[in-house]
């Protein structure tokens, strides 16, 4: 429980046994049956449950975890080739606590030790024979910086913004390409407009990465989806990008898979899914109550196939939940957003279909999403 609650059997001991827990994961034989992954497992778990009288604990295991990892990394640098999986392996638990700890962490104090945290994350990408395995959890780590940080976090860009690039280019070490392209999506929740600076560069990597046939097909979902987050960070000014992402989403709605292929079917769902919430990040992005800056009508010519696309999502009875509900939370802001004069784009079975679908989820999400819908669909149809 995050609260104080005085039943907590823990409470009288959780100082020792954090205490006694960092003492087993640095005994000489942690190596062995797994102890030192174990032990800080433990921690996380403690640390993920702790109530918020116990929050003290919590900032002193913060810094001791941060000591750790900067200790490690200093050592690191003298390793030899045998005890470096050793190290990776210490360095991915590290940064795996840290994140569990930075998380129970008010935002405040999080920001009094976020330069030490930061500083030892970008240690940790800047060691030339780092395994992916450890960038990615270096990146992962930061993507929680950045979450409880915010805006703040923009006073380190200059210094991360190479690393950033260079693991977006990463496409052979795709699980790196991936965690790279999940920070741009928390950086645009970030910084708002403010990341504007910053999209020339991230639009031409990230449409690169598309282009690219080595990449791994997983991170193409993501990526899709996020040029919705760069279009809603940045708002109008996603226009300029607007003729590049349609083409790239219309070829994306194109593709075929055999039904008889599971995992090639689980990827296109994935794939229909991260297309449709590009789609809803372009149409809230370009959107504005300003009319001299409102862009939607760029993306009018392409309402039709959009629409098909949502189609095609209702006729489809092998779809998963998450993208009927994705399906129909586009179709309400294509309604809600252009009113009366999309009435004769939608107003066909499978539209209607669709809805109905969603209205008798048994997802809360779900059934939530499509009434929205629904009723916006009303609107226009009393018009």
């Amino acid at each position: 429980s995050s609260g104080i609650n005085a039943e907590w059997p823990l409470r009288p001991g959780y100082q020792h046994i954090i205490t006694q827990l960092l003492a087993t994961a640095d005994r000489s034989d942690a190596n062995q049956n797994n102890l030192r992954s174990a032990a800080y497992e433990a921690i996380m778990e403690l640390l993920k449950s702790s109530p918020r009288d116990c929050y003290a604990v919590v900032q002193t295991t913060t810094v001791m975890i941060i000591e750790r990892l900067q200790q490690l990394l200093l050592h690191r640098q003298n390793a030899n080739d045998k005890s470096s999986s050793q190290f990776n392996d210490l360095q991915s638990l590290l940064c795996a606590t840290l994140q569990a700890v930075l998380r129970r962490m008010q935002p405040g104090d999080a920001l009094q030790i976020s330069d030490t945290v930061m500083s030892a994350f970008l240690m940790m990408m800047s060691a030339n024979n780092q395994s992916s395995a450890v960038q990615e959890d270096a990146l992962m780590a930061i993507t929680t910086l950045l979450e409880i940080t915010g805006c703040h976090f923009a006073k380190y860009m200059d210094s991360f913004w190479p690393y950033l690039l260079a693991s977006l280019q990463n496409h052979a070490e795709y699980s790196v390409c991936g965690a790279a392209v999940g920070v741009v999506g928390d950086m645009c929740r970030a910084f708002g407009n403010e990341i504007g600076s910053f999209t020339d560069k991230l639009m031409e990597l990230l449409v690169a990465a598309l282009s690219n046939a080595n990449l791994h097909q997983s991170i193409k979902p993501s990526i899709l989806s996020t040029f919705g987050d760069i279009a809603m960070a940045i708002g109008p000014a996603f226009v300029k990008y607007l003729p590049v992402v349609v083409h790239i989403l219309q070829q994306a709605s194109s593709a075929n898979v055999d039904k008889n292929d599971y995992e090639m079917w689980d990827y296109f769902n994935e794939l229909r899914e991260g297309i449709i919430e590009a789609y809803c990040g372009i149409v809230q992005g370009l959107k504005h109550d300003d009319p001299a800056q409102n862009q939607l009508e760029a993306l009018r010519p392409h309402l039709q196939i959009i629409v098909q696309l949502l189609m095609g999502v209702s006729e489809d009875k092998d779809k998963t939940e998450s993208l009927t509900t994705a399906a129909c939370g586009l179709l309400g802001d294509i309604v809600s957003t252009y009113g009366s004069s999309v009435k004769h784009l939608v107003q066909f079975d499978g539209i209607s279909n669709l809805l109905a679908q969603g209205r008798r989820s048994r997802s809360v999400k779900t059934k939530h999403t499509a009434t929205w819908a629904s009723k916006e669909m009303k609107k226009i149809n009393a018009l």
